[in-house]
């Protein structure tokens, strides 16, 4: 994990407070300045950098009379009468008069066959389906076994995506994010941001039961002791010292090896149940990393990343690293940021905004005041504390 709060002394946090009006630190991967040049100067360092996964509903389509919805795997709608949409999404899709979603909330749903289908749900939030999918109660996991995964936001809606599955959210999804402490599952938010390795699979079931997103957080681009894989890692050859990281390198994402193990950390977050991944320190070009690595260097990475996450059905999003976020932003489904509003650079992700995808944004502090009407419009904005607790106060 990446919270300054975890590796500074008390003294230097309460100084970073005092100096920072908002109080937040950016993660040590922020790509504007070179890591920690800024955060020296205010004594306050930089922040975790682990992000959580975002998790779709899944489900299938059943007609009432006349025929039946494909279980997920067809892309084809199958005209009824009525019909029965477990978990708001299908691959198959009902054209039906009347769906019922599985959280309980009724739906008007008219799809067509083949195409996805709007829905006016008289409870709980809109969800937009995949091929042929229907729309209904958002985040409700059905128990269904072949059915097609949707992209499910509760409130905001889900983008429905060529691959079938992948969760895109739209700005406005509300999310927390927490990577120290005892979990706190009670929290009020369609999407959580927790760590990958620290978080045990029961309890993403637990969220998912819930009807949350789950996003989990790994360092891509970085050496970290401690982790399951870190001594395999630590033969790839590594990089400089991360400023203010005493303990972590920086990793050669050009390498072979070092990619094969991003792909198996990606085949851990498929196989805990992960809706999605946050990758940390994707942009060590622009940071003294030891390694000769340039900008060109990172987009490749990046596009990397994204390619095997979708892979996998995967949903992921670009961490800080605002430098190359008009560049990627058609490759990633999503961007998760700290500290913009404290240093000024939130536009470099309206590019996010204009896609129609989120920017989840978090800056540090103890309440919104001079947050929450700076914060632009369409970012999903909370405040927390430095060591990414429980504690949430969020702009809604």
């Amino acid at each position: 994990m990446n919270s300054i709060l975890r590796n500074a002394s008390a003294s230097l946090v309460s100084l970073g407070l005092a100096l920072t009006a908002v109080g937040c630190m950016p993660d040590q991967s922020h790509d504007i300045d070179p890591i920690l040049n800024r955060a020296n100067a205010s004594a306050a360092g930089f922040g975790s950098g682990q992000g959580g996964r975002a998790s779709a509903g899944t489900g299938r389509g059943a007609a009432g009379v006349g025929a039946t919805g494909a279980a997920g795997s067809s892309a084809i709608g199958v005209a009824g009468l009525g019909g029965v949409s477990t978990a708001g999404f299908s691959a198959g899709g009902v054209s039906g008069m009347q769906g019922i979603a599985d959280a309980g909330a009724a739906g008007n749903t008219v799809p067509t066959a083949g195409s996805g289908g709007p829905s006016n749900p008289i409870a709980g939030s809109r969800a937009s389906g995949n091929t042929g999918g229907m729309s209904g109660n958002a985040g409700a996991r059905a128990a269904a076994g072949n059915g097609g995964r949707g992209a499910v936001t509760a409130g905001a809606g889900g983008s429905p995506t060529s691959t079938g599955g992948i969760w895109m959210p739209k700005p406005g999804v509300t999310w927390q994010w927490q990577l120290t402490g005892t979990l706190d599952t009670s929290v009020d938010a369609q999407m959580y941001d927790i760590d990958l390795f620290s978080t045990p699979a029961a309890t993403i079931q637990t969220l998912h039961s819930a009807g949350r997103i789950v996003i989990c957080y790994f360092s891509a681009g970085s050496y970290e002791p401690g982790r399951p894989d870190s001594d395999a890692l630590s033969k790839t050859g590594l990089g400089s010292v991360l400023d203010g990281w005493p303990d972590e390198k920086w990793l050669d994402v050009r390498s072979t090896a070092v990619r094969d193990l991003m792909k198996a950390r990606l085949d851990t977050a498929k196989s805990k149940g992960c809706d999605g991944v946050e990758p940390d320190n994707v942009d060590g070009f622009d940071n003294d990393n030891g390694l000769g690595l340039t900008r060109q260097d990172a987009l490749d990475y990046d596009r990397f990343l994204a390619t095997e996450s979708h892979a996998r059905g995967l949903s992921i999003g670009l961490k800080n690293s605002l430098g190359l976020a008009s560049s990627l932003v058609s490759s990633f489904d999503w961007a998760l940021n700290e500290e913009c509003l404290q240093y000024d650079e939130c536009e470099d992700l309206e590019p996010f905004i204009a896609a129609g995808k989120a920017v989840f944004h978090c800056e540090y502090g103890k309440s919104t005041n001079g947050i929450c009407d700076s914060a632009p419009q369409g970012f999903s904005t909370i405040v927390k504390n430095l060591d990414l607790d429980a504690f949430r106060v969020a702009c809604e």
